[in-house]
């Protein structure tokens, strides 16, 4: 099973991210038939590991780590942080270009549920990503589809756009189903 671990925001904030995104080119793009992959608003979320292929045995283990790191998050709080999605970033270039949102708010504690996500992960024998945090929501995979000027020009009108606040207060486990239209099931969820 390929698994990662993931905050989603509200509908009402993907919603709001949806009217800015139907305005840029790759969204122009896509309409006018290039295959220009847009995120689906449905899975739009903030990564925060990625576990890759886990053996469905390791399941349990998986979700005692997560319930741990979920457990002591929480504990540690008066409240879910606050964020909200803005302003825009690509990552890769040529084929492996990706457009994104960055996230807002409260993103300290993001990357400290992702420290505690990753030490529980560490502490089980569980292999993830370990690249540095970065949190991000995927908008679209333009690849190089569209013209590079296009895409710098998307990500400049995401420079300004601002979403509305949303709490962070749900830890969830998704396995990611691969293919040409990517689909993510949810498999156990933890409250923050």
């Amino acid at each position: 099973m390929r698994l990662f671990v993931a905050v989603y925001p509200p509908m009402e904030a993907v919603t709001h991210l949806g009217a800015r995104v139907a305005r840029l080119c790759v969204a122009a793009a896509a309409a006018a038939g290039v295959r220009v992959r847009l995120a689906d608003p449905v899975n739009l979320h903030l990564t925060l590991a990625f576990l890759g292929d886990v053996e469905a045995a390791r399941l349990v283990e998986v979700q005692g780590a997560l319930g741990l790191a979920a457990l002591w998050f929480r504990d540690g709080r008066d409240a879910p942080p606050r964020l909200s999605l803005g302003g825009g970033g690509v990552f890769g270039d040529g084929r492996h270009t990706v457009l994104w949102v960055d996230a807002r708010g409260d993103v300290e504690a993001l990357h400290d549920l992702a420290r505690l996500i990753r030490d529980r992960l560490r502490r089980a024998g569980l292999a993830y990503d370990d690249k540095p945090f970065r949190p991000h929501l995927t908008v679209a995979r333009p690849g190089d589809r569209v013209e590079p000027a296009a895409v710098d020009a998307d990500r400049a009108a995401l420079d300004d756009y601002q979403g509305p606040q949303w709490s962070a207060d749900e830890l969830v486990l998704v396995r990611s189903h691969q293919g040409p239209e990517p689909r993510y099931e949810r498999l156990a969820a933890w409250a923050l």
